[in-house]
């Protein structure tokens, strides 16, 4: 099990991937948008997508965990 937590505070701009996607190491999973850039949040490893716990527009602080792979 891995958790792809937020390297920033920024605001979910899109989210890429959903529950049961099977992911590459370094697949899009979703991007953060902070200060007017758009910031990719890739997968750390391969596997697959368990949970995805933030949605579009929602706010996240550094180090929140985003999405779980296994």
């Amino acid at each position: 099990m891995t958790e792809v937590k937020a390297e920033l505070v920024g605001s979910v701009w899109k989210v890429e991937a959903k529950p049961g996607d099977q992911v590459e190491e370094d697949d899009v999973l979703m991007i953060l948008e902070s200060m007017k850039m758009e910031i990719p949040v890739t997968a750390p490893v391969a596997g697959t997508v368990k949970e995805i716990r933030v949605k579009e527009t929602d706010v996240v602080k550094e180090g929140q965990v985003l999405a779980v792979l296994e």
